[in-house]
């Protein structure tokens, strides 16, 4: 028991060992702190090379970025929440699948499982760094951390099926088609993995403005969209329905994340007319096409044969389409002649505003419990 009248005092350390107060201030960085400094103005506010101060997140300049980071949380979800009873008894039926439909899922699954971490990678590492804006900045925590959550999906879809989690993590290195897409991608990040870059120059900064388009409009923008298609179109026919749900939350994401991109890219145009280029412009609809060519070449790696309702043309007529409307999105002239959208539906899938019945599946449209209504 503790006895509280005890009056014994505790030994004093030496003087000589007591910090002082002021030099401990000073360590921590007093001199760096401007105190003299005027509060931050919207107009001191840049997306890149801003001397303002990063920590103070109001006044917002970019609304859309605070807006895009409250969407993010509103459609929160997580794979776990979904089913995946059915799709487990489907894939190890017999009959349940054609050898081309689980060649594609597998190839899907593979391609994703790696791209999604290396996504996550980029933000947290890079892109983070370099964007000096504090309300982007706060957009990018909420996309790192639904990466998280794809990378989550791929590793709650493998276990659940059962599957060899060594072939489908490595495949990245082992299917040319998806090694192909991840050098390509490595290296047209590479500036943002660096970590001795810096913007500030009009060749930096250029480089930075190129690996966003390759980071946002390419990589999240146009790659991931024939996988978007092949599940989807199985979750059409009532087949794996379970991973068809998770992938349409995915979608959901990147639709967001890549939107984001696109406005950030265009405000760099804006502030930064003189990097907007000619020769840049054609040079980054070279690699728009580029991409597209080694979406294609994915698209017949996945799909040899195709299936009911999909095949590899579609899938490669598809990316021009995505391809011609990144270019329209970023102010460029189209790099394929025109395209109809093969996959009407895909635009539908975006869109999870829907109702469902509660008594068949769980609510599709996710909302916080403060914004629920029970009227």
């Amino acid at each position: 028991m503790l006895d509280w009248s005890d009056t014994t005092t505790i030994p004093r350390p030496p003087e000589a060992l007591v910090p002082n107060p002021d030099s401990v201030i000073e360590k921590i960085g007093r001199d760096l702190i401007d105190r003299s400094g005027g509060r931050v103005s919207i107009d001191d506010k840049a997306m890149i090379n801003c001397r303002a101060d990063v920590n103070q997140l109001l006044p917002l300049k970019y609304k859309w970025a605070w807006e895009k980071y409250l969407s993010g949380c509103n459609n929160h979800w997580m794979p776990t929440e979904v089913s995946m009873q059915a799709d487990i008894a489907l894939w190890k039926s017999r009959d349940g699948l054609t050898e081309d439909e689980r060649r594609a899922i597998k190839r899907n699954l593979g391609f994703f499982a790696a791209s999604e971490s290396l996504v996550a990678n980029n933000i947290v590492l890079a892109i983070y760094r370099h964007l000096t804006n504090p309300e982007c900045r706060q957009y990018l925590l909420r996309q790192s951390f639904e990466e998280a959550v794809h990378t989550h999906t791929f590793q709650y879809i493998v276990e659940s099926l059962g599957l060899d989690e060594g072939e489908l993590f490595n495949m990245y290195r082992e299917v040319p088609s998806i090694t192909d897409k991840a050098a390509w991608a490595l290296e047209h990040t590479r500036h943002l993995d660096d970590p001795g870059f810096k913007t500030g120059t009009p060749e930096s900064d250029q480089a930075f403005l190129r690996d966003l388009v390759a980071f946002y409009v390419i990589f999240e923008g146009m790659w991931f969209y024939t996988g978007f298609a092949q599940i989807l179109s199985l979750g059409r026919r009532n087949k794996m329905v379970g991973i068809a749900e998770q992938y349409q939350y995915i979608l959901r994401d990147e639709s967001v994340h890549l939107n984001f991109g696109i406005d950030v890219i265009n405000q760099i145009k804006i502030e930064n007319p003189h990097l907007w280029t000619q020769p840049f412009q054609q040079e980054i609809r070279a690699m728009i096409a580029t991409a597209a060519e080694l979406e294609a070449s994915y698209g017949r790696d996945t799909m040899p044969r195709g299936f009911l309702g999909l095949n590899a043309a579609l899938c490669e007529t598809y990316m021009h389409f995505i391809a011609n409307r990144r270019c329209a999105q970023l102010g460029l002239a189209r790099v394929f002649d025109e395209a109809e959208n093969p996959f009407p539906w895909m635009s539908e899938a975006v869109d999870l505003k829907k109702e469902k019945n509660f008594f068949e599946t769980r609510v599709i449209e996710y909302q916080n419990g403060g914004a629920l209504g029970w009227e």
